[in-house]
């Protein structure tokens, strides 16, 4: 869908995951290889328990691999210590988590700003990038509730502005679309892709074929292992999907 590829951002070199030791080991990852360029969307498809929103943790810096190497906007996450991906992640990457992870007690426009305020930007220009997000996705006139005053599919485009504010360059989102109706699904998706394509990239969790065909391709994870990537039939890809 992307007309101009840049750069990699994000890299992930041979990276497994393992839980546990010996018999009760679980590998949610197992040498996974992806490289997600500047201007790509790309989808993430599989059954539940497949490694999904594992590659997602690994790949934001939420969580560090057992082996292999994960490099984002030129810097190996590994070399990093907890402040400095806790850093990288304020500044370059967006995530939409699967249970909004909003702070009940601020409100929508507070939710979106805090990282910004927290990365040094002041509390006005940061307000000002929360409500031009909270406006992409359609609420900005819920800028001053709180979580527990809005629906779920409000809160969730809480938390997909919140990805959105500032100059993010990867946009990490964890089944972005799941508390929303199909109607509002498509306009979030039409967002997400039109800031890939403004220069970011982005790495989508989804289970729907009609959300994941926005993206530029498509991979697939059964058991923590990547068994196919899909991208230049997209009818293929449909048919493909309704198999996991």
């Amino acid at each position: 869908m992307s007309a101009a590829r840049g750069p990699v951002l994000l890299r992930l070199a041979g990276v497994s995951r393992t839980h546990g030791h010996g018999e009760i080991a679980v590998h949610a990852l197992s040498e996974v290889d992806l490289d997600v360029r500047i201007g790509e969307l790309v989808a993430v498809m599989g059954p539940s328990g497949s490694g999904k929103s594992t590659l997602l943790n690994i790949a934001g810096g939420l969580d560090t691999p057992t082996s292999g190497t994960v490099t984002l906007a030129g810097s190996e996450l590994s070399a990093l210590d907890l402040r400095g991906r806790a850093r990288l992640r304020r500044r370059s990457v967006g995530y939409v988590f699967q249970d909004f992870n909003l702070i009940p007690a601020l409100t929508a426009a507070e939710n979106v700003s805090l990282p910004r305020e927290l990365d040094g930007i002041g509390s006005r220009a940061a307000r000002r990038e929360a409500l031009e997000a909270l406006a992409d996705v359609g609420i900005d006139d819920l800028a001053d509730r709180f979580p527990d005053e809005m629906s779920g599919g409000q809160q969730q485009r809480v938390a997909i502005a919140r990805a959105l504010a500032g100059p993010r360059r990867l946009i990490l989102a964890d089944e972005p679309t799941g508390a929303l109706d199909s109607v509002t699904g498509e306009d979030v998706m039409r967002v997400l892709r039109a800031r890939v394509d403004a220069g970011a990239a982005g790495l989508l969790v989804t289970h729907e074929a009609r959300f994941a065909a926005w993206a530029d391709r498509t991979i697939f994870l059964r058991d923590g292992v990547v068994v196919d990537t899909t991208g230049e039939r997209p009818e293929a890809d449909v048919l493909l999907a309704e198999r996991f």
